[in-house]
């Protein structure tokens, strides 16, 4: 048996809720908090220096221990070169968060590119390619 069931509940089973709105609401402080630090700190690692990020969206486990910061470089799709230096400062970052922010437990910072507008032009692209207006022209006719 793989599973541990206590009265009827899967435990290891995801559940299909979404996020709580505990969840949600630190996810949302945590990118105020982290978009600020963003905005003023000078990184002393030379790969971030003069780089400019925007945090676009923070997703907390259900536990509260980890948070899965998505960031995007303003104006560029690079941001995967800059994944290690942002791990290389995320016990910095982490320090800082402490300060602003009270909780039982401080989540573990990963970093991942927000790569939502890439996704987005690739749609806007195929949705405007010739073959796609064709077919829609046919369809309105």
């Amino acid at each position: 048996m793989d599973k541990f069931i206590v009265t009827g509940k899967d435990f290891l089973k995801k559940d299909s809720k979404g996020p709580s709105q505990r969840q949600l609401r630190v996810a949302e402080e945590i990118r105020h908090i982290l978009a600020d630090f963003f905005i003023r700190i000078e990184f002393r690692v030379p790969e971030l220096q003069g780089q400019k990020f925007t945090v676009t969206e923070v997703r907390m486990t259900p536990d509260l221990r980890h948070a899965i910061v998505y960031i995007s470089h303003l104006g560029k799709s690079d941001v995967g070169d800059f994944l290690p230096a942002l791990k290389r400062v995320a016990p910095y970052l982490r320090n800082q968060l402490s300060q602003k922010i009270r909780l039982k437990f401080l989540p573990d910072l990963r970093f991942q590119p927000d790569t939502t507008l890439d996704y987005a032009a690739k749609i806007d692209a195929v949705l405007n390619s010739p073959e796609v207006l064709r077919d829609l022209k046919k369809e309105n006719q």
